[in-house]
């Protein structure tokens, strides 16, 4: 259930956005708090800091690399797909071609 609900979550980009968003004013509410009581100076707290950094980074950087994959496949089926060939060949279908004599007569 675990792994079917994160699957949904990857590929909902519109709730990927909402999630990054809010976490990225999450922590920009933090940066007075963290001025004021001090926490900069913490050990700690720039540790935790530095791990969502290095966290949030490859993240991000695994998304834009799935999406240049889904890319990337959309790229191949359509060049793939014979669409002028298509073409020609429903007007083939639709179309009925005979000599310039037999139009004449």
């Amino acid at each position: 259930m675990v792994k079917s609900l994160w699957a949904s979550v990857q590929g909902n980009p519109r709730f990927m956005q909402r999630v990054n968003g809010w976490l990225a004013v999450f922590f920009m509410v933090l940066i007075p708090p963290a001025y004021y009581f001090g926490w900069l100076t913490s050990i700690t707290f720039v540790s935790a800091l530095s791990l969502w950094a290095l966290v949030s980074g490859h993240w991000s950087a695994w998304q834009a690399a799935r999406v240049e994959v889904k890319q990337e496949l959309a790229e191949k089926a359509l060049a793939e797909e014979d669409i002028p060939g298509a073409v020609v060949q429903r007007i083939v279908q639709e179309t009925e071609v005979s000599p310039a004599s037999d139009r004449d007569a």
